[in-house]
């Protein structure tokens, strides 16, 4: 058949409460133009993330009642440590809050004044913690991931080359990582290829490098390598995703996001002493190692999240409804990142209002018109989230299209695209933003703007 269904049943429901256009915008002027600052109640579609905000499975709910609440040594941190040693090789596993937890651990033990951490691209807590630790974060993304138009299969990749004048430019003593964003979510949701993986090890080899992934989506990028890299079509996602893993000596990673869970991170170390210090700040700071600051529940809705996203009749669904979404809106004129990536459609805010200049943040002008125009709340990729303080706006100016994992239907999506063809008709009446206030790391969550 052509036609990719959900591979589920919808089991119990949530209602969404509608809004009037007048209400959404009085709540988007309280909220200082900023949909973080919305309250859920008040979103009808909410495509701000997919960290945190999927379904998760009746197996995940009855893992949640049998799960071992024991401060030491629960059996659900034994049923999370297998399934992850099962799933990636890795015998160092330490379970966190959330990603950015396994960041901080990380880049406060290898961080600090005068390193630098290169990336395809660092995505905005990753930035954030290793700059707080005092090192530099470096993105080094191929050409033709800055140009919204090329559908180059693997915009996520690293550029080898320049990664290598990085190293020695500034020397391997100062790089106490090199990490690759798989997929590249700062740059569009893209993939990155297994040839590129390979390549990057070999570099780290070359230098004496530890490699790092930050592994959020893996699932969803090993779909990709599976899809459209030759020589892999015939492997299965389990094993394409233990190569990746097997390729790397370390790996953060955001449960709420591959895992399909509502809350939990993972720390991945392949050095001892490395991990044995990791150990040491997660009890003084996150709780024991055997919990990390997660309630067994947790852990076991993890075990089973990991397990479920490997099946690839959920991968194709997961994949096609983003595509789908990508394809109609294209059809329509609205220039996204080509080709579709795994998690979101990336709308190019600079096509879509180009009357809006970066410095009053075209992105956002967008983001607010979703909201005003359809109660949907989605979020900048642009000069909001990695400009000022310094830093140069980035190339791309873009508006993320998150989908929560098996929450929304095709009618949800279709709603989507009929709101956001109806604003790009109306583009030229979007007005630009200034920022009224800001916080010195991560504006994007708190800072207040008004309209211009």
């Amino acid at each position: 058949m052509k036609t990719i269904i959900e591979p589920f049943r919808i089991k119990v429901v949530e209602p969404i409460r509608m809004t009037t256009r007048d209400e959404r915008e009085r709540l988007l002027r309280e909220a200082s133009y900023n949909v973080f600052l919305l309250r859920a109640k008040d979103v009808l579609i909410d495509l701000l993330t997919d960290s945190g905000t999927g379904a998760m499975s009746a197996e995940q709910w009855a893992g949640i009642m049998r799960a071992d609440e024991s401060y030491a040594g629960a059996v659900s941190f034994y049923r999370f440590k297998e399934q992850l040693t099962s799933m990636t090789g890795f015998e160092y596993v330490l379970p966190t809050h959330q990603g950015r937890a396994s960041e901080r651990l990380l880049f406060e033990l290898i961080g600090g004044e005068g390193k630098v951490v290169p990336n395809n691209t660092h995505f905005d807590t990753t930035r954030a913690n290793i700059e707080h630790s005092g090192a530099e974060a470096v993105d080094l993304q191929i050409p033709e991931a800055k140009d919204p138009r090329n559908r180059h299969p693997f915009k996520g990749n690293i550029d080898i080359a320049a990664l290598e004048d990085l190293i020695k430019r500034v020397g391997p003593e100062r790089i106490p990582a090199v990490m690759v964003t798989v997929t590249n979510n700062s740059g569009g949701g893209q993939p990155v290829s297994m040839a590129n993986l390979r390549e990057t090890r070999a570099i780290c080899d070359k230098y004496k490098l530890r490699f790092i992934l930050d592994a959020c989506r893996f699932a969803e990028n090993a779909w990709f390598i599976k899809q459209r890299e030759p020589g892999q079509t015939e492997r299965s996602i389990r094993e394409i995703v233990r190569e990746m893993f097997d390729l790397v000596d370390g790996a953060t990673i955001s449960a709420k996001k591959d895992g399909i869970v509502n809350i939990g991170g993972v720390l991945l170390i392949r050095d001892e002493s490395l991990f044995q210090d990791a150990s040491n700040l997660l009890i003084l700071t996150e709780g024991y190692v055997t919990y990390g600051g997660l309630a067994g529940r947790d852990l076991e809705a993890m075990a089973q999240g990991f397990e479920e996203v490997l099946e690839e009749d959920y991968l194709q669904y997961r994949i096609r409804s983003i595509e789908y979404l990508g394809e109609r809106l294209i059809n329509a004129g609205v220039q996204i990142v080509e080709p579709t990536g795994g998690h979101a459609v990336y709308v190019d805010a600079k096509s879509f209002c180009p009357h809006i200049p970066p410095e009053q943040f075209p992105g956002q002008a967008v983001v607010c018109g979703l909201y005003r125009e359809g109660g949907i709340r989605a979020v900048e990729i642009g000069s909001v989230m990695f400009g000022g303080h310094g830093r140069p706006n980035p190339a791309m100016e873009l508006v993320r299209l998150t989908i929560p994992r098996r929450v929304y239907t095709q009618s949800h999506l279709d709603y989507v695209i009929e709101a956001t063809i109806e604003l790009y008709t109306r583009r030229e009446s979007l007005r630009g933003l200034r920022i009224l206030d800001e916080p010195k790391a991560l504006r994007h969550f708190t800072a207040r703007f008004e309209e211009l």
